[in-house]
């Protein structure tokens, strides 16, 4: 199986590093131009650097901040003004971490504008021109704690699940027209988000950072944290042909960790 993108537009969000970086490499080496999203301009052009370029492709950087709603609906916007994607990757910075007790309303707003109304504004911003190709994919990039909420991340718990059920109604009204929409549910990966999240947990707990990080990688039945670029090849499945029947699923993306089937 081949996995060709040639002449597909893709637009990916929080593409400076991490997961986000390993789908825009990915999408490029499939012969995709690829358009990076976040808000650091230096990192946006190294990873823009890294990107594989082949005849026909034109990649760009979009500089976006997530955490600033309105400022960032208005550089999407403008993008969508001369332009068009075919395939759209919706990926986003979490909030910060805390529970219950430690957030108040001020918190959710802004995790609710992070986390739903950036993606969904993105999204409606898309959709005319997929529509109108007869083609596009939507792949959101998501987390297992949607199935499994984690006390320490109650922000994310309830503003990707959120997100989760709105993209399901949108599989439905968008397949007739060729548009797929599909969400992966990240579990640990090797990133500066899990040594983030980590860090943070060892700093509360008095533990150390090892340890902590072994506690999380116990939990994965294939006993390692996700790569990257494995990230990238599922992305890219979903992004071509051969997914074209594949809709309004949510897919686990975890070395099984989650025990639901």
């Amino acid at each position: 199986m081949n996995i060709s993108l040639k002449n597909k537009i893709a637009l990916v969000g929080g593409s400076s590093g991490g997961i986000g970086r390993a789908i825009a490499k990915q999408l490029a080496a499939c012969g995709a131009s690829v358009t990076l999203m976040a808000r650091d301009e230096a990192k946006l052009n190294l990873v823009k650097n890294e990107l594989p370029v082949s005849a026909g492709q034109k990649h760009r950087i979009l500089i976006a901040d997530f955490n600033r709603h309105e400022d960032f609906k208005e550089k999407v916007q403008d993008y969508f003004a001369s332009n068009s994607v075919d395939i759209l990757v919706n990926n986003t910075n979490g909030p910060q971490a805390g529970n219950i007790g430690q957030k108040n309303l001020n918190d959710y707003q802004n995790a609710f504008d992070l986390l739903f109304q950036n993606n969904c504004f993105t999204t409606l911003q898309a959709l005319p021109y997929m529509k109108a190709n007869n083609f596009g994919r939507v792949i959101n990039v998501s987390s297992l704690t949607v199935k499994e909420p984690l006390a320490n991340l109650v922000l994310s718990n309830t503003m990707r699940s959120a997100w989760l059920s709105w993209n399901k109604s949108l599989s439905q009204d968008v397949a007739a027209d060729g548009i797929t929409v599909n969400t992966i549910l990240t579990g640990l990966f090797d990133t500066e988000r899990i040594t983030s999240l980590t860090k943070t947990e060892a700093e509360k707990t008095g533990k150390t950072f090892q340890d902590i990080l072994n506690k999380r990688i116990a939990q994965i039945p294939a006993g390692r944290l996700g790569k990257p670029e494995e990230y990238g090849y599922l992305v890219a499945f979903l992004a071509s042909e051969y997914a074209s029947f594949l809709t309004g699923s949510n897919i686990p993306l975890d070395g099984g960790m989650y025990k639901g089937f």
